[in-house]
């Protein structure tokens, strides 16, 4: 069996070295951890990193590469999964025992992720320096955002930082769960459309066209029938029009996108989301999914219940959604319930609103706005369900619609065509 040279980190942080067994690298891997250690480099007894030929003193200058970095350019976010990962781990090793400053040495080393690798390495600088945790996390907010901050600083004033990371980890797992499905749910039907699109704008530009003119020299000028007549005239429009129709589309997109940096235009968009059909119900159902999850998880993790509503509503994903959690905050400000503000906005359905007030009289509020949310991803799984089932024939027969019209209008006068020369004959 093949040996392994390997040096690793004790759960005290401790630097070790030694020989292991194993059947394959990560056979090996997989034991010291089991062990309870970290490994930092492992490799085959024999078979250990080459030295490294020192390059020639002397290089032409036209071989010299010149690294110019543009600040604009580079990458400055990770993604969700990574920074889910990273919670997890820096909350394992807290809560073996490591202090959190050797955890943060350790996660930097073996981090992959060159942008979040950098943001570890400074916020061991800062933590190092005297700074909290939470005041170092602070210092970059396009990776951790007011939640991710502010659960971190209950959780240290609380002396219960692992605990707060695990909590953080899971519900970084959930919300991303629930917005895959909803991504997912929406992907299909619009990959089926931007398809449609690309085979009817084949048809009417290359194939008709040619139709077109086989009618014209056999037809001997015969009127064509009517959808024949429809489908020609489709095509000379698209083909005389293609840039204009190009044209029309990316400058849609433009002024989407300039009205939707507006705030009414925000406020618009997003009440059209909601009330939109078949997937309104379902954007619906995401929304208050993380509005109960984002509360529940603060006010439980020891963020005051008026800190976490602000934060809830920055975080919302919805402005319709966050004007009602602002009346919530106002009405809690004042002393009153968050009951009658969230069943005036007419967002929230009847049942959340009476599980709310049942949390809110039982003083179990966090926990019943958790349930909540668990009630709604599974609501959010049988929306996703149900309109997947329910798109895909649609989709179909749009496709079928589209596709069957343009054939059916190119048969016709080829069926006049072959009748007359049968009856020549």
């Amino acid at each position: 069996m093949p040996r392994y040279s390997y040096v690793a980190l004790d759960a005290r942080g401790q630097e070790s070295s030694g020989v292991i067994e194993a059947e394959s690298q990560n056979d090996a891997v997989g034991q010291l951890r089991q062990s309870g250690y970290f490994p930092k480099s492992i490799s085959e007894e024999g078979k250990g990193p080459k030295a490294k030929t020192k390059a020639p003193a002397k290089q032409s200058a036209a071989k010299k590469q010149i690294k110019i970095e543009i600040s604009f350019l580079k990458k400055k976010t990770i993604k969700p999964r990574t920074l889910m990962i990273f919670t997890r781990q820096l909350a394992t090793l807290i809560d073996a025992g490591l202090p959190l400053l050797r955890g943060l040495t350790v996660l930097s080393k073996q981090e992959p992720d060159p942008v979040l690798k950098g943001v570890i390495i400074n916020l061991a600088e800062s933590v190092q320096g005297g700074g909290t945790f939470s005041e170092s996390l602070a210092g970059h907010p396009k990776i951790f955002n007011k939640l991710y901050v502010n659960m971190v600083k209950a959780g240290e004033l609380g002396g219960v930082l692992e605990l707060v990371l695990l909590r953080l980890a899971e519900f970084q797992e959930k919300a991303q769960k629930i917005k895959n499905k909803v991504v997912a749910a929406m992907f299909y039907p619009i990959i089926v459309l931007v398809i449609a699109i690309v085979i009817l704008a084949f048809l009417l530009v290359f194939i008709v066209p040619k139709f077109e003119a086989i009618f014209a020299d056999m037809l001997g000028g015969k009127p064509l029938p009517a959808l024949t007549q429809f489908v020609i005239g489709a095509s000379n429009m698209v083909k005389n029009n293609s840039l204009v129709i190009v044209a029309a589309v990316v400058v849609f997109v433009i002024l989407y996108n300039i009205i939707g940096r507006t705030k009414k235009g925000i406020h618009v968009i997003d009440n059209i989301k909601l009330k939109a059909p078949l997937f309104g119900d379902l954007t619906r159902k995401s929304s208050i999914s993380r509005f109960t999850r984002t509360l529940g998880t603060l006010v439980t993790s020891g963020v005051p219940i008026l800190q976490a509503l602000n934060i809830t509503r920055e975080t919302a994903g919805n402005v319709i959604i966050g004007e009602a959690i602002s009346k919530v905050h106002d009405s809690v400000k004042e002393g009153e319930s968050i009951v009658q503000p969230l069943e005036a906005s007419g967002v929230f359905p009847p049942m959340v609103i009476s599980m709310i007030d049942v949390g809110e009289e039982t003083g179990q509020l966090p926990e019943m706005l958790l349930k909540v949310a668990e009630v709604y991803d599974d609501e959010v799984d049988n929306a996703v369900a149900g309109l997947t089932s329910l798109l895909e024939p649609i989709m179909i027969v749009f496709l079928a619609i589209i596709v069957g019209t343009i054939v059916i209008a190119l048969f016709l006068p080829l069926i006049s065509i072959i009748t007359g020369m049968q009856s020549q004959t």
